[in-house]
């Protein structure tokens, strides 16, 4: 199985990567606006930005000052925008950033707790859209990159587009801004934004229960659920998946079929798989790629659209029984399922993995190795061993029906 990545789960030391938390439930001291830029400009009532669809990402390519491409995702689950060191080098205003500014430590990929830097980047052009005086942390996006099979510079945050109405269109993959106060939103139900510190929070139900849930299109994750005083039935019980890497730190998946139902304003999805945590529920890109999502922070307001009203299957999750922490050389292990081919092959944490099918994993970005597991029955996997490389073929299977 793919190793999911979370983003910004959000908890009270990450302050402002409150990617899975709402600002208001933490203590008063780091409940504060998050910061947006300086001055926003569209060059046109409708600014349309084509977008590159990676598993459950939108990946935007832009040019700045003659020079690029740059590539950034857009995390409406952070409540900061994110850029690499050389961006931040090369467009860092000559402005400080606040006093107040937090000091942000996140889990680096060694395991190492690393403090995120401020800076206040003079500009960030998304196509004819254009921020300046942007606050931002600067992060090392090596092991996203790595992920995603493309190098990214950056992850826009939610406040980025305050000044705006921000539209993430999946079936089209392309991104859509129009100015604030614009009166028509597209066709779907508007539903109400429910945290005044402007975090998209909805309210959802779970069957016959209402729950807050984050719309976070910065995990590739399906429905995140905390199951507590829900009292869930389950068409498939909670089961052990794939490791998801989170900015502070690993943790193993639990994976679920509901027999409930999961509604989202007028549309419904039946047997949802779902993801327990101790967390804030979230809706991932798992679930966000079957819509057209309209945010307006003016109004506190989101609209869900797609075509069809017909309930939404999600299919069975098929998994190869690994997760794994990329570089371009290789991929480390970074969990095995038990019980799984992969866990009888004496696969273990921390193993090397340098060839698929006989090719280097620098050659399997993410949508290919998705379009493999989806597919085959089973795949060769090359380890390396000291000096010594040992090939293992290991079965695809249905970790949950």
């Amino acid at each position: 199985m793919k190793r999911l990545v979370s983003l910004l789960i959000a908890c009270a030391a990450l302050l402002l990567l409150a990617g899975c938390v709402s600002l208001n439930s933490l203590p008063s001291p780091f409940r504060r606006t998050p910061p947006r830029p300086g001055r926003t400009t569209l060059g046109s009532k409708l600014v349309i930005i084509p977008a590159q669809s990676i598993g459950n990402f939108l990946v935007l390519e832009v040019k700045m000052d003659r020079s690029g491409p740059y590539r950034f995702l857009v995390d409406t689950g952070s409540s900061v925008t994110l850029v690499t060191p050389a961006f931040a080098k090369r467009f860092a205003s000559k402005d400080a950033p606040p006093s107040d500014a937090p000091q942000v430590r996140v889990q680096s990929a060694d395991g190492r707790l690393t403090q995120l830097s401020p800076t206040v980047l003079r500009r960030i052009d998304v196509g004819d859209a254009h921020f300046d005086d942007v606050f931002a942390l600067v992060y090392d996006c090596a092991s996203l990159t790595a992920h995603l099979g493309v190098k990214i510079d950056g992850i826009l945050g939610f406040p980025l587009f305050r000044e705006t109405i921000l539209t993430l269109d999946y079936p089209k993959s392309r991104i859509l801004l129009q100015p604030r106060g614009t009166d028509a939103l597209p066709p779907g139900q508007s539903i109400p934004l429910n945290d005044a510190s402007k975090t998209p929070l909805i309210n959802v139900r779970v069957g016959d229960r209402t729950i807050a849930a984050l719309i976070d299109s910065g995990s590739d994750a399906p429905f995140n659920l905390n199951p507590v005083g829900l009292n869930l039935s389950y068409a498939t019980a909670p089961r052990p998946g794939a490791t998801v890497g989170t900015l502070t730190g690993d943790r193993p998946q639990q994976l679920a079929r509901l027999t409930d139902t999961l509604t989202i304003g007028d549309y419904s999805l039946s047997r949802p798989l779902v993801d327990l945590t101790d967390e804030l529920s979230s809706i991932g890109g798992e679930i966000l790629k079957n819509f057209s999502v309209t945010f307006d922070q003016e109004r506190d307001r989101v609209s869900f659209f797609r075509d069809s009203r017909a309930p939404i299957a999600t299919p069975a999750r098929r998994s190869l029984g690994l997760s794994f922490t990329k570089t371009p050389a290789y991929w480390r292990v970074a969990g095995v399922i038990r019980g799984s081919s992969a866990a009888d092959r004496g696969i273990e944490t921390g193993d090397l993995l340098t060839h698929l099918n006989g090719e280097p994993v620098a050659k399997w970005d993410l949508n290919r190795f998705d379009r493999l597991i989806a597919t085959a029955d089973e795949v060769a996997l090359t380890f390396l061993t000291g000096s010594q490389e040992t090939q293992k073929t290991v079965r695809v299977f249905v970790l949950l029906p």
